[in-house]
């Protein structure tokens, strides 16, 4: 599960990379991915290893 999460965060990081430079959408959308990422990012972090 916590391999997953990491999965989550990169996937959005990515596609708010891509969206912001590639695409130039300049919706308030492609931030909460990065804000989505992030958050993920750190609970994951903050949570640590739960033995599972």
């Amino acid at each position: 599960m916590g391999n997953l999460l990491y999965v989550i965060a990169v996937i959005l990081l990515i596609a708010w990379v891509l969206g912001y430079f590639a695409f130039h959408v300049t919706s308030g959308l492609i931030h909460i991915l990065i804000v989505a990422a992030v958050i993920i990012f750190l609970v994951k972090l903050l949570g640590g290893n739960r033995g599972v």
